[in-house]
């Protein structure tokens, strides 16, 4: 699993989306799939609405029931353990650094066995490498 895009605000939901759409459309090979919490701006009509209209699915684990997305909730969970657990942030843009520096290590420095020993992005080079 890679991080295509994401945006850390603190503004509504629906104002994040708009800029992360293109990066979306430029990188997806395939479906789109935004996994989310149950916060009630993942349920607003408008959110569901946009995210329709650009054939972006929409994931959201039921109540108590982390299996349902398992890859996301786990990467959430190392987030949460390399960004900031145990600590007391100073401040948003702090909190903001720390998780932007961490989703670049993910992606790129991150090596998964299932990946072959590869990073995601070395994933994805590679087997478009091959589907070529």
């Amino acid at each position: 699993m890679e991080i295509l895009s994401y945006r850390l605000t603190l503004d509504f939901v629906l104002e994040s989306l708009s800029p992360t759409l293109p990066i979306i459309e430029k990188q997806a090979v395939y479906r789109t799939t935004i996994h989310s919490d149950q916060g009630w701006h993942y349920q607003h009509r408008d959110w569901m609405k946009a995210l329709k209209k650009q054939r972006i699915f929409q994931s959201m684990s039921r109540k108590g029931t982390c299996a349902d997305n398992v890859a996301m909730e786990n990467f959430f969970g190392l987030l949460k353990q390399k960004v900031y657990y145990g600590e007391a942030l100073i401040s948003y843009e702090e909190l903001k650094q720390r998780s932007e520096q961490y989703i670049t290590y993910y992606n790129n420095e991150r090596i998964k066995q299932k990946f072959a020993g590869m990073s995601p992005v070395q994933y994805r080079t590679h087997a478009s490498q091959l589907a070529a």
